[in-house]
């Protein structure tokens, strides 16, 4: 039986799928402004670009450029558990 190795589960190795997910932000969330937007309902939320890419993501790194003021969110959506691993198959 040969053993498969699987790459790697790590942000930098990604297509951050994630960054595709609508963010609905909290009361505590210190986003800039800049990278928010109302949406019908009348809640805040990360905005997305035209293609429904975040605002905040770095195309050329696909690295957050807000991470160390990412939403509650982001920061609860775990590199490497399930909901990670369900939308890195997108």
């Amino acid at each position: 039986m040969n053993d498969i190795e699987s790459p790697a589960i790590t942000c930098s190795t990604c297509q951050a799928c994630c960054c595709r997910l609508e963010v609905m932000l909290m009361g505590d969330d210190d986003v800039p402004e800049v990278f928010t937007e109302q949406d019908a309902w009348g809640g805040w939320v990360m905005a997305r670009r035209d293609d429904g890419w975040c605002a905040a993501l770095d195309r050329a790194t696909m690295l957050c450029r807000i991470y160390e003021r990412r939403p509650f969110i982001c920061r609860e959506f775990a590199m490497g558990e399930s909901d990670c691993l369900a939308t890195r198959n997108c």
